[in-house]
């Protein structure tokens, strides 16, 4: 299981932008991260197109599966969607790895339990202002 902003566990950090412009102020490499949505698409082809890694945040399971075509590394949902989203995930043999957010260490367990890839702490995100 992949854990992402726990202050045990040293890990990579997100980088929430709005929108192109914003990728430049952002270190060499960063993991980029923008929710799913149709006035994304330009920001998700540009990524794509450059090679840069990212994040996509997904509401729907509509919306998983939009992320994992449009090539994200990572897909965050809410708890309510992660068992749904790791089931489509595995079934379909994505490529991308589901990580659910979460606020409480607690959760980790239920995470776990429930066989999701990672979880995401708040921690690991870091806004990107303009």
């Amino acid at each position: 299981m992949l854990i992402f902003g726990h202050r045990f566990i040293a890990s990579p950090r997100f980088y929430h932008i709005d929108d192109t412009a914003a990728i430049t102020r952002t270190p060499g490499g960063s993991l980029l991260y923008l929710p799913f949505s149709e006035e994304n698409l330009d920001i998700i082809s540009h990524m794509t197109q450059n090679g840069l890694e990212f994040a996509l945040e997904a509401a729907t399971l509509r919306e998983v599966v939009y992320a994992e075509n449009l090539g994200a590394k990572f897909i965050i949902v809410e708890n309510e969607l992660a068992s749904e989203a790791q089931k489509c995930a595995e079934n379909y043999l994505f490529d991308a790895k589901i990580l659910c957010r979460i606020d409480d260490e607690d959760e980790i367990e239920v995470m776990a339990e429930a066989g999701i890839d990672g979880v995401l702490f708040a921690e690991a995100i870091i806004k990107v202002t303009g």
